[in-house]
C-alpha cells in the first residue's frame, strides 16, 4: 500500500506520518511549505493547495490518499477557505479518481453539519446550515463530493471528528491551561462538548486505509463518546499538574460578564466566548462504531499528563 497525505506537517497529519512511518507504509507527505517530519525520514513536497494542484507524479502508485490540509478558525476571507477547503479538495479527489487511487480518505468537521439546535448526541443526518466559512467550506466539500462519487469505484470517506485532543496542537484553550495554572477559580458545571484523541482518529484513519468500505461515499462522525464541560477540564488540568480538586463559586453571570468584556476587546467572530466555554455540542460515533467494530481507546484523561507537559495547545479545527 502507498498512500499520499496533505497537510503532513499540521497537527493530525504528523501523527499519520508517524504512525505510517512506524509501519513501513510507503507515503508521500505535502505540506504548503515542504516543512520538516520530526522523526520521520520522509521529506514533505512543497504543495500549496491554494494555487498549485497535486500532479500525476506525486500520485504515480497511490493507493489511498488522507486529505488532512485546509484553513481552520484563521482570520482568513471567505474566499480562501473556499479556494482551500472547497476548490482544493475537488481538484485532489478528481486527480485521485484518474490516478487510480482506491480510497480518498477527506478530514471534514463536525462543523460541517451547522450550529447544534438542542443538547441531544447529534448524529450524521442532523445537519444545520452552517454559518461561518470554515464550516460552509467544508460542507460545500461534502456535498460535492457526495455528488460526483456516489457511483464511483472510488471509495470516498468523510470523517467529521470533533474537538480534537493532544500534545502540541494550537488553538484556544492554551488560555485555560494558563489560567489554571495561575488559580483561576473553577468554571459552573455548565455545558458540554464532544472530542476525541488524535491518536484514535488517526487509528481510524489507518484502518479504514487497511480496510475500504467499498465504492461510493461514507460519512461519519469521530468522538470518544465521553461529555466535557469547561468544570471537567479545569478538574483534569489540575489533577494533571498535581494540584487538589476545587470547587466552583463565581456565578455564571460573573462569567458570562467576563466572557463578554474578553470579546469587547478580541472581537472573536460568530461565536461568543461564553458559548465557547459553556456552550454544549454533543455528537455520536455510533454509526462509524458498527460500521468498523471500532471503539474509542482513550479519554481526555488519560491524554491530560501530557498535554499539560507540552504546555496544553489545543486544535480547534474541529473541529
Amino acid at each position: 500500500m502507498k498512500c499520499l497525505v496533505s497537510g503532513a506537517t499540521g497537527f493530525i497529519g504528523r501523527e499519520v506520518c508517524r504512525q505510517l512511518d512506524d509501519r513501513g507504509v510507503s507515503f508521500v507527505a505535502l505540506s504548503r511549505s515542504g516543512g520538516f517530519l520530526a522523526g520521520v525520514d520522509n521529506p514533505t513536497l512543497p504543495v500549496d493547495l491554494a494555487v498549485e494542484q497535486v500532479g500525476e507524479k506525486q500520485l504515480s502508485g497511490v493507493d489511498v490518499v488522507f486529505h488532512l490540509a485546509g484553513i481552520a478558525h484563521q482570520k482568513a476571507p471567505a474566499s480562501a477557505y473556499e479556494q482551500v477547503n472547497f476548490r482544493a479538495t475537488l481538484g485532489l479527489a478528481a486527480a485521485a479518481a484518474v490516478a487510480g487511487v482506491k480510497v480518498f480518505i477527506y478530514l471534514s468537521s463536525v462543523k460541517a453539519m451547522g450550529d447544534p439546535r438542542g443538547s441531544e448526541r447529534r448524529t450524521e443526518d442532523n445537519c444545520t446550515e452552517p454559518c461561518d466559512p470554515y464550516g460552509l467550506s467544508k460542507r460545500q466539500s461534502e456535498l460535492e463530493l457526495q455528488a460526483q462519487y456516489a457511483d464511483s469505484p472510488m471509495s470516498v470517506v468523510i470523517l467529521r471528528p470533533a474537538l480534537v485532543y493532544g500534545a502540541g496542537v494550537a488553538g484556544n484553550f492554551h488560555l485555560l491551561s494558563r489560567a489554571v495554572r495561575a488559580g483561576m477559580p473553577r468554571p459552573p458545571e455548565l455545558g458540554g462538548r464532544s472530542m476525541v484523541a488524535r491518536e484514535d482518529l488517526v487509528n481510524v484513519m489507518l484502518a479504514l486505509a487497511a480496510k475500504p468500505p467499498g465504492p461510493g461515499v461514507k460519512i461519519w462522525i469521530v468522538c470518544d463518546g465521553n461529555s466535557y464541560s469547561a468544570g471537567c477540564i479545569y478538574d483534569l488540568m489540575r489533577s494533571a499538574i498535581g494540584k487538589p480538586p476545587t470547587r466552583s463559586w463565581l456565578p455564571a453571570w460573573v462569567w458570562r460578564w467576563g466572557c463578554a468584556i474578553r470579546d469587547f476587546i478580541s472581537r472573536p467572530g460568530l461565536e461568543s466566548t461564553y458559548s465557547k466555554v459553556f456552550g454544549t455540542e454533543l455528537y455520536s460515533s455510533a454509526a462509524l462504531e458498527s460500521a468498523l467494530s471500532w471503539r474509542p481507546r482513550l479519554a481526555l484523561g488519560d491524554c491530560m499528563p501530557e498535554i499539560m507537559s507540552d504546555g496544553l495547545q489545543w486544535d480547534d479545527s474541529a473541529k
